[in-house]
């Protein structure tokens, strides 16, 4: 399977992992991760959002969970052939049963969101066998330290009784980033930032094309240092 090539690194993929797509690299620029230094990502695939995230950040350190073996293999090779290999580990865990002697500043995911069916394709990766969002909300606040942030993608129709769900286990709403496919279109997807700390939650709009494969500015500039088309083009 073709990789996939960024500025500063290269990501492999292969039949069984989920490959690199738009909510993962959404996820990977827009996470608030101006505070944070230890990080946990929840399924990682790829490795994708450890090496954007490691990119933005010197200070950051990942350890990425992923239930599929191929998936922490691939995501082990993809990291050691960066240049941020010291800073990023993939371990082979269930986040359900996942143990850890310190707590994070971040955990981040892009969490499986279909309903499970009869497909065997991405079973891991895309149905909601073994993780879902209320999974993680449940986990997260076991994990988190004090002050640190839960940051998740999901589709903006399940965003709603997230926010609900999450309030009843004191993680509170701090950000909510509307993004649309296209102007003038619906909002396809809520990238949501959960805190132990209730404070008034920010919200704001991002737009991905603004008119059909044509991407807007706002997505040229925060990717502008990923992408190989980013620079300009």
């Amino acid at each position: 399977m073709k990789s996939f090539r960024f500025q500063n690194f290269e990501i492999a993929q292969q039949a069984g992992v989920f490959r690199v797509g738009t909510d993962g690299v959404l996820l990977g620029v827009l996470a608030n991760i101006s505070e944070a230094e230890s990080v946990l990502e929840v399924g990682t695939g790829t490795g994708l959002i450890p090496l954007m995230l490691t990119q933005r950040n010197i200070k950051l350190t990942v350890t990425a969970l992923d239930i599929n073996p191929e998936a922490v293999a691939l995501a082990n090779g993809n990291f050691q052939n960066s240049s941020y290999a010291d800073r990023l580990e993939a371990v082979q865990a269930d986040f359900k049963t996942f143990r850890s002697k310190t707590r994070f500043d971040l955990i981040i995911s892009n969490p499986p969101y279909f309903e499970v069916n009869d497909s065997s394709k991405d079973v891991f990766a895309r149905q909601t066998v073994e993780m879902d969002a209320v999974t993680l909300l449940d986990r997260a606040g076991e994990l988190l330290n004090d002050t640190g942030l839960l940051s998740l993608i999901i589709p903006a129709d399940q965003s709603a009784g997230l926010e609900i769900k999450a309030a009843k286990l004191q993680l509170y709403l701090v950000r909510k980033v509307n993004v649309f496919g296209i102007a003038g279109g619906p909002v396809k997807r809520h990238v949501l930032e959960f805190s132990k700390k209730e404070i008034p939650a920010i919200e704001q709009e991002f737009i991905i094309e603004k008119s059909p494969r044509v991407y807007s500015e706002q997505y040229l500039e925060v990717t502008r240092d990923f992408h190989v088309f980013g620079n300009g083009s």
